[in-house]
């Protein structure tokens, strides 16, 4: 049975619920999974897990390849990130590996240390629908 919209929202706030320890109210579209909802490093990879339990069914699996969800491994590539700024090279493969980011307010700047800022709940929502739907 296909998942709509909704539920798939309603899947993820409970993810997020369950993950960060925070109350529903603060899981709304625009809440940035890292300065809003308070997700440090090591939640990624819980959230991560937490979504494939989640969205799994009998029918089918849901599995998150690595890189698939959030950017992993990109400062070792000195293609991808050159001076604490993510190369053309590097905003291609962003935008290629993860179409469920809105990456224009990043691309201004650049800088890796705000690139954790673009992922959202509206992120993690439109990934999970694309990747059910698929």
């Amino acid at each position: 049975m296909a998942m709509n919209r909704s539920e798939i929202e309603n899947g993820v706030r409970e993810v997020l619920c369950d993950a960060l320890g925070v109350d529903a109210d603060d899981v709304t579209p625009t809440a940035r999974i890292k300065s809003d909802l308070g997700a440090e490093s090591i939640d990624y990879l819980d959230i991560m897990f937490r979504l494939e339990k989640k969205f799994t069914s009998p029918e089918r699996p849901f599995k998150i390849a690595q890189g698939e969800l959030f950017p992993e491994n990109m400062l070792a590539d000195p293609t991808l990130v050159e001076a604490g700024k993510v190369t053309d090279k590097g905003m291609k493969m962003l935008r290629e590996r993860m179409p469920h980011v809105d990456f224009s307010s990043f691309e201004n700047d650049r800088n890796v240390a705000n690139l954790s800022e673009t992922f959202t709940v509206k992120s993690l929502v439109d990934f999970v629908e694309r990747k059910v739907k698929a």
